[in-house]
């Protein structure tokens, strides 16, 4: 791997421990709409998926339907409401500006809107440390890596002097189309043996493990 100059990070259950609230809402709009509620392990598996492609996917529903849109409203209407703590892993903040201080370049791609991302970056004070980040609607969801060639692209690096991170096999597998170096996190929703399966140049378990990768 190349000296990394830009660290591309996945948002939720990567740098924010937010799972817990994602499998709220998408139990409560699921409560809502008369569907069968899903157990936590399968919601797991559409996390990092934009809203359009992963809530059809765990429904059985074909993609743009009315049922899935309603699907996601209502998990809109939650996400707005619930109260499920959805605080920064213990260290990020600190691994964040500690890259940044080095000299790497901070980016995200992440399946939250741009609205949600916007929201939450403002919340916590993040914003300055980032130097792109893009959002489920303003590409391709994951896998498809369109998401990381506009990063790549908007910030002038070439894939292999990038690293994606991330806690999904969709974030594993977006980097691979590329044959960008990634590294996967186990704090998350997949295990180490299931990132494994992208061929990761790291699997870590603690973020201080992470940042001494590239510190």
């Amino acid at each position: 791997m190349e000296r990394v100059r830009l660290a591309i990070f996945d948002w939720d259950g990567t740098l924010m421990d937010s799972v817990g609230r994602i499998v709220s809402c998408v139990q409560g709009a699921a409560r809502d709409c008369g569907d069968e509620v899903p157990e936590p392990q399968s919601i797991h598996q559409i996390i990092g998926l934009s809203l359009a492609v992963g809530i059809p996917r765990l429904f059985n529903l074909a993609e743009g339907s009315e049922r899935a849109q309603a699907l996601i409203a209502r998990y809109r209407h939650h996400y707005l409401h619930d109260k499920t703590p959805s605080p920064l892993f213990a260290g990020a903040r600190e691994l964040l500006s500690g890259w940044q201080a080095q000299g790497i370049g901070l980016a995200i791609a992440t399946g939250k809107s741009r609205r949600g991302l916007d929201r939450v970056l403002d919340e916590m004070g993040l914003r300055p440390l980032f130097a792109a980040s893009l959002g489920a609607d303003e590409a391709n969801s994951k896998p498809d890596p369109l998401m990381l060639t506009q990063i790549l692209h908007e910030l002038g690096f070439t894939p292999h002097q990038a690293v994606m991170i991330g806690d999904s096999i969709h974030d594993m597998a977006m980097a691979e189309a590329l044959q960008m170096p990634r590294i996967g996190v186990t704090w998350g929703v997949h295990d180490r043996a299931r990132l494994a399966e992208y061929h990761p140049v790291a699997i870590v378990d603690t973020m201080d493990e992470l940042r001494q990768l590239l510190g």
